[in-house]
């Protein structure tokens, strides 16, 4: 089998292909696209960096191709469209940057402690302004951590050992992880509000964007420190900027921006409290060479029929098993994406319980699409996938549980997810699929029976079970254009709390949902997303 090595990656990496056997390794570094495309004709695997795009007509004329690997995190440089199509499996190496990158931040934060840039460009230009440059020290100091993965924590366990308290923001670390961890779990504006230093280690999704802004700096001390490695637009630059200038930020240091390459003009350059790098996060030889090995192993072991490590674009199972469990793949991943949003407060655990006939299937694979199901929406770029969901999870401190039960219940299958949060609430969702079609329903929320597709937009409602609500409903959502699609309704008992789902063809506005919610006659009013 043909490897096509189109970037140039760790020697490590490649001496190990070139060890197995049965590989025959192509090293074609900076080839332009029509080499690629004649490389690439019999090649069972293509190994790339950023550089060399993995394009449609790649796919199209690499009949032999099984697998694309990427030495790195994004794969912006790879159509995975395509290659779905084609059957190839895309997979990546997210892990590999974790103490590069956390390196650095804290490298940022030393230079925006003690003056050291400063201090090097003046003694460059024949200058000695010891007197000027007084810096500070980290110790007893205060570090917000926004966001614990693998780098957030790798960032506050160097923290500790610096003497700094430690607080951290991330609204699926649970208590057990942060003991574990030795710091303190917070609230965003309590994070706010204690930080001296204050670094992001979030993705990028539509609930982190430009979540330090304006108002985020209000809420913080003067003279607080920033950073961010993580993700542009995470912090909104301007604020950040109008900061820096007013003295409210002391010093601030960032390797990512909304736009990359930082434009010319851009304020920041003008800005002397503030330190810059070019996006330089996995650029040391030990990442570089991380990334390069694991992919190569990665690789080798696809191609030798074994597991599928960090697959972007498939879920690890057997192919005879893919028809029959598809349609409960798509039903368990939705009713992940539904208990997440669903959930109160901090999630310990998830317990999945499997019902009737789907008992006789193998779970792993329905259960890492809970699991994935779970994420999307909150992990933004570095991708979620059915290999990697459970990773993921359990980074968050998450416990998952499974069980198969022999109990009776009222459909031939049913799939259970439900979650206990830290201050002990429970909540749960149950599914079936239904017809020669399999169409997924929700047939059961918090012990009431509701038959609702879940579609990508529903809108939750808990509401006092009388008469006119349903009007009010409709004429609230009527007047700023959002159509209902379908609509269930359920109650416990006569004139108690009723349960009310709908399912919408467009985004409501959060007018709508704050008109909702003053109602006294509704308790609860929510999106979920389900897409």
């Amino acid at each position: 089998m043909k490897i096509l090595v189109a970037d140039r990656i760790s020697p490590l990496g490649v001496e190990f292909l070139q060890k197995q056997d049965g590989f025959e390794v192509m090293e074609a570094y900076g080839s332009a696209p029509e080499k690629v495309l004649e490389l690439a004709k019999d090649a069972s695997a293509i190994i790339v960096r950023s550089d060399t795009k993995i394009t449609r007509e790649v796919f199209e004329i690499a009949t032999e191709l099984k697998a694309v690997g990427r030495a790195g995190v994004g794969v912006d440089n790879i159509d995975v469209s395509a290659a779905t199509e084609k059957g190839v499996i895309v997979m990546n190496t997210p892990g590999g940057n974790t103490i590069a990158t956390a390196e650095l931040t804290f490298t940022h934060m030393l230079c925006g402690t003690r003056p050291i840039v400063r201090g090097v460009t003046g003694m460059r230009e024949g200058k000695w302004e010891r007197k000027q440059l007084k810096g500070a020290e980290l110790r007893g100091k205060t570090l917000a951590v926004l966001g614990l993965g693998r780098i957030g924590a790798e960032v506050a366990k160097r923290a500790l050992a610096f003497e700094m308290a430690v607080v951290a923001y991330d609204p699926y670390l649970t208590s057990e992880r942060a003991k574990e961890l030795d710091l303190e779990k917070v609230e965003l504006d309590e994070a706010f509000s204690k930080a001296d230093y204050l670094t992001v280690h979030m993705p990028m999704t539509d609930q982190t964007r430009n979540i330090v802004d304006e108002s985020a700096f209000a809420k913080m001390k003067d003279g607080v420190r920033v950073f961010n490695c993580a993700r542009g637009g995470i912090i909104k630059e301007s604020a950040l900027a109008e900061a820096l200038k007013s003295g409210k930020v002391a010093y601030a240091g960032l390797d990512v921006y909304e736009q990359e390459p930082l434009p010319e003009d851009h304020v920041f350059r003008e800005l002397e409290n503030l330190n810059l790098t070019p996006h330089l996060g996995a650029s040391t030889a030990e990442a570089q060479e991380s990334v390069g090995v694991e992919i190569a192993e990665a690789i080798a072991e696809v191609l030798n029929g074994g597991r599928i490590r960090n697959a972007i674009n498939m879920p690890s199972i057997d192919p005879k098993d893919l028809e029959s469990l598809s349609p409960y793949l798509d039903l368990c991943e939705r009713l992940g994406a539904f208990a997440r949003q669903a959930a109160q407060g901090s999630v310990e655990a998830i317990q999945i319980t499997y019902y009737g006939g789907v008992v006789d299937f193998d779970c792993v694979p329905l259960t890492r699409a809970v699991q994935k199901g779970w994420l999307t929406g909150i992990a933004g770029e570095d991708g979620i996938n059915d290999v990697n969901a459970p990773f993921k999870i359990k980074d968050l401190g998450i416990m998952v549980e499974t069980t198969k039960s022999s109990t009776s219940v009222d459909y031939n299958e049913l799939i259970e997810v439900k979650t206990i949060s830290s201050d002990k609430s429970e909540q749960m969702v149950r599914g079936t699929v239904l017809g020669k079609t399999n169409d997924p329903r929700i047939v059961e929320v918090d012990g009431q029976a509701i038959e609702v597709r879940p579609v990508d937009i529903l809108l939750v409602i808990r509401n006092v079970d009388k008469p006119g609500i349903v009007g009010k409903l409709g004429t609230t959502l009527g007047n700023c254009s959002v159509n209902i699609a379908n609509m269930s309704l359920s109650r416990a008992e006569e004139g108690e709390w009723a349960l009310t789902i709908c399912e919408l063809d467009n985004q409501p506005p959060e007018s709508a949902l704050q008109a909702l919610v003053e109602d006294p006659d509704i308790r609860e009013a929510r999106v979920s997303r389900q897409g």
